[in-house]
């Protein structure tokens, strides 16, 4: 099957931790259309993860709106969210959601024998899907026997065992070398290309997130900018820097926002609680983003 037009309009997320409210979307607004392949980057806890959860039916909206297709996902019942889950999308997760006492093979058929799908259509389907991902060779060893790439692989097999039109990848090279991951994001971009499939992917990593057609940064629980590949620095690339700068400027923005909150708090502008809130807020927020320079090779101001 195809893929599907997405369309997310003011969503708003929040969490709450005994007293603490956090808001992991402040009322976010996306569109994907039809076949892309769309990477989704930005620093840790700015809202990445919880954005595809929603789109993806495993977690519910505290506001807004998410169409895939012609259905609007955040009016589903429990058992319609199921329904789409199996049919609709796709998930592949950096922890692979692999059953380890299944083998290669019968992880991919198992959705399909959730979703009732005859024994001899499944069959025929799990040794296409192997084919497809080279691993026929593979077939009846359980993941344990795979090696990282070759799991991932299998997960990717799974989540199309249903030829869901939506693909949802949540950092699907996080655990892998950089040989393993070339191998997974050309995949996927074969996937894209080949079946028409829309593709989000959740990255931290520059050099997979430059493979997608469109590149959307988020920040604070918002869309903050859309990227060119050419504008995401790449790993041993020096030019494109454009990402970096941008994080390093709200860095410098959120100290400035800390030294105004301390001065608001001293001449009683602010009571302790909202003081003790917005500092943990903003201090998360800051520490993410100095976290994700990091992991660029990139030393924080």
């Amino acid at each position: 099957m195809k893929g599907l037009d997405i369309k997310v309009r003011d969503l708003v997320k929040v969490h709450h931790t005994g007293k603490i409210e956090v808001q992991a979307l402040r009322g976010l607004n996306l569109d994907i259309h039809s076949g892309e392949l769309v990477s989704i980057i930005g620093p840790s806890g700015s809202g990445k993860t919880t954005l595809l959860n929603i789109i993806g039916g495993l977690d519910k909206a505290t506001a807004g709106t998410v169409t895939v297709g012609e259905k609007a996902v955040t009016s589903f019942s429990v058992r319609q969210l199921v329904d789409y889950r199996r049919k609709v999308v796709g998930h592949i997760f950096q922890n692979l959601n692999l059953i380890p006492t299944l083998s290669a093979k019968e992880n991919i058929e198992f959705s399909m024998v959730a979703s009732g799908v005859a024994r001899g259509e499944r069959k025929q389907r799990v040794q296409d899907l192997l084919n497809t991902v080279g691993l026929a060779d593979r077939a009846d060893h359980k993941p344990e026997e795979l090696s990282g790439g070759e799991q991932q692989r299998i997960a990717i097999a799974s989540a199309l065992a249903n030829d869901a039109p939506v693909l949802l990848a949540d950092e699907p090279t996080g655990e892998l070398d950089t040989a393993n991951a070339r191998i997974i994001v050309e995949f996927l971009v074969k996937v894209n290309r080949e079946l028409g499939k829309t593709i989000i992917m959740v990255t931290h990593d520059p050099s997979v997130a430059r493979a997608s057609d469109r590149i959307l940064r988020i920040e604070d629980g918002e869309i903050k900018t859309a990227l060119a590949p050419s504008e995401v620095i790449g790993q041993g690339h020096e030019k494109a820097v454009s990402y970096v700068d941008q994080i390093k400027a709200r860095i410098t923005e959120i100290t400035t926002e800390l030294e105004q909150l301390d001065k608001d708090f001293k001449s009683d502008k602010i009571s302790g609680d909202d003081y003790v809130t917005k500092r943990q807020s903003l201090k998360h927020i800051k520490d993410s983003l100095k976290e994700e320079l990091s992991s660029m090779g990139v030393l924080p101001p």
